[in-house]
């Protein structure tokens, strides 16, 4: 039998970093009784996005930061869209450069995910926000 089961939570951050959301989704999926499907993550923001990455050594994820840091860096000056501060524009072409939605594979009623991957939420504004998160899981529940 197939099912459908569609939910949404919130994530604090606390300005730019990555935050995890690898358990939250995975309780997600295990509560949807889904064993064999799919389940799609929607960050509902342009300014913050999703990124797959490695969850064991917290310095790759500072690595990567700085990377994004350096790629698209605040108060440059021919950044015309600043209405909300230096960060503004920079975190949009954050987002634009990675993703706001991913699909996994759910098997055997788990996300099916690498040893060291995780799923995390990309903040790219430096003040502390609520980001929107839609979850939808289909698959076969038996």
């Amino acid at each position: 039998m197939v099912k459908s089961f569609s939910t949404a939570f919130t994530v604090s951050t606390n300005g730019i970093g990555t935050y995890e959301i690898t358990d939250r989704i995975g309780a997600i999926v295990h509560d949807s009784g889904v064993i064999t499907g799919t389940t799609t993550v929607l960050l509902k923001h342009t300014s913050a996005s999703l990124v797959f990455f490695e969850n064991a050594d917290p310095t790759a994820r500072a690595d990567l930061e700085e990377f994004f840091r350096r790629l698209v860096p605040e108060d440059a000056e021919y950044f015309s869209h600043t209405l909300e501060g230096s960060d503004d524009m920079p975190s949009h072409i954050r987002m634009a450069l990675t993703r706001t939605s991913e699909s996994i594979p759910i098997m055997d009623g788990s996300l099916q995910l690498g040893i060291w991957q995780g799923l995390f939420v990309y903040e790219h504004r430096r003040r502390p926000t609520q980001r929107s998160i839609a979850v939808s899981v289909v698959g076969d529940v038996g």
